[in-house]
């Protein structure tokens, strides 16, 4: 069996493809004159050859300060998840509800969905899988409803998020919106779509229980904290000063995401003050954690390093957009772009953006690598038929999170279904009709950032 490109080899195609196009598309550009006017004109071609290969590093030096920012982010919760007090929390909020097994449900999705939506939990929901799963098993339910708490949520709240910095913050800042804005908007989506999922996942999991399909080739205990993966292990499980510091360790993450709140609605902060926000979290926790400076550093390094991947393909796949421009077919594929979309309309174009986005994201699931692929082509479009930038990023939003949840190219898909022992053809079987009815939900919920002038957008 052939194995499938990685997101580095499928960029790298599209990047020779581009530098192709400039030998054959005609080479163009927008031109204001003085009375405002904006006209498109032929230009000389300008083919693009060996500029392949210094498409990286300058697609590097244009989004430098995206790829730092990621680095930065991705460092501080590293430390963070380290500290095993997000695992800590959740299950002391399992113990404290006790027997009321729907509301243990219930609150697990708010909490899952909501890491989706403030930080973009997503490889961090692997190890949850593996703890939640037996719960949900005990409870006498199947691991279906383990991954509907823990992987679906997350997605759910991935896909409407309004502060999560590797989708709103990065397609935000491509799209020269500032950063976080239209966030009103996006809560409501975010409370709307969670609200589905949890009456959903109820609904399913009393029909699963009322007919006893639990499947028996699960444990039925919870796990324990020997069973926790081993970066939740570098606090003791037991003792009142560990329980202490984790505890101090999650009223830093829920003051860090008041403080955010604030910071991007009173003073407009941006990359510069959001980063600098996570790495003051991530070195303080790390502290509280009982971590030298040199254990800190590492757990830095090591969150960067881990998302080191997102960052290149940020700065590859902005060198596709520097082929293009480079080439002057850019503004030639915008011309064309709204010469057969702009008399559709509006509500057409943003269908058709958000189709190009959810049929990209099932070949390539990295939504730093789409946003930058995509966001820069499609910004300008916005503005030649009057659409809102703000309708585009929600578009880009829902168009990269819903099929995460069935693609095969999804690495966290597999490896979550394959703590919870479900094989992929059965989940596919199952899912599908699940993520078509998101889909459909994401399309309505764009309806009104065109009918409708919302704050924001």
């Amino acid at each position: 069996m052939k194995q499938f490109p990685n997101t580095y080899v499928i960029i790298s195609a599209i990047i020779l493809l581009c530098a192709l196009a400039t030998f054959f598309v005609p080479a163009g550009q927008y031109v204001t004159a003085a009375d405002g006017n904006v006209t498109y004109e032929r230009l000389d071609p300008s083919p693009q050859s060996w500029q392949v290969f210094s498409a990286l590093y300058n697609g590097f030096v244009k989004q430098a300060g995206i790829i730092v920012f990621i680095l930065i982010v991705g460092g501080a919760f590293w430390i963070l998840n380290s500290t095993g007090a997000v695992s800590f929390g959740i299950e002391k909020f399992i113990k404290a509800a006790g027997k009321y097994d729907k509301l243990v449900l219930s609150g697990l999705i708010v909490l899952f969905s909501l890491g989706g939506a403030v930080f973009g939990m997503s490889e961090e929901t692997i190890p949850f899988v593996g703890i939640v799963v037996p719960l949900v098993i005990a409870m006498g339910y199947d691991a279906i409803v383990g991954l509907l708490v823990v992987y679906v949520a997350s997605n759910v709240g991935f896909s409407s998020a309004f502060l999560n910095p590797f989708t709103v913050g990065i397609a935000q800042e491509m799209a020269d919106l500032p950063m976080f804005s239209g966030m009103g908007y996006r809560i409501f989506c975010w409370a709307l779509l969670t609200a589905a999922c949890i009456i959903f996942t109820l609904v399913y999991a009393s029909r699963i229980k009322s007919s006893r399909a639990v499947n028996d080739s699960h444990p039925v205990i919870l796990s324990e904290a020997k069973d926790l993966p081993s970066e939740a292990k570098d606090l003791p499980s037991e003792g009142q000063e560990s329980n202490g510091r984790r505890k101090a360790i999650l009223w830093i993450l829920l003051l860090t995401v008041v403080a955010l709140i604030f910071g991007v609605t009173k003073f407009k902060w941006y990359m510069a003050e959001i980063s600098a926000l996570f790495l003051a979290m991530g070195i303080l926790c790390g502290s509280i954690a009982g971590y030298g400076a040199n254990k800190i550093a590492e757990q830095f390094l090591a969150g960067a390093k881990d998302i080191l991947s997102a960052a290149m393909v940020v700065g590859l796949a902005s060198g596709i957009i520097l082929i293009l421009q480079d080439g002057h077919i850019l503004d030639t594929i915008l011309h064309g772009m709204e010469s057969g979309l702009g008399e559709a309309g509006k509500t057409a174009s943003l269908a058709l953006m958000y189709g190009i986005q959810t049929v990209i994201n099932l070949v390539i699931p990295s939504a730093t690598a789409k946003a930058a692929i995509t966001i820069p082509v499609m910004a300008p479009f916005c503005d030649m038929i009057g659409l809102s930038r703000q309708s585009m990023v929600l578009a880009f939003q829902f168009g990269d999170g819903f099929t995460n949840m069935l693609t095969p190219t999804s690495g966290v898909l597999i490896a979550a279904l394959g703590m919870a022992k479900v094989p992929y053809s059965q989940w596919l079987k199952w899912v599908w009709k699940t993520v078509v009815a998101l889909i459909l939900a994401g399309f309505v919920l764009l309806l009104p950032t065109v009918l409708f002038n919302i704050a924001g957008f």
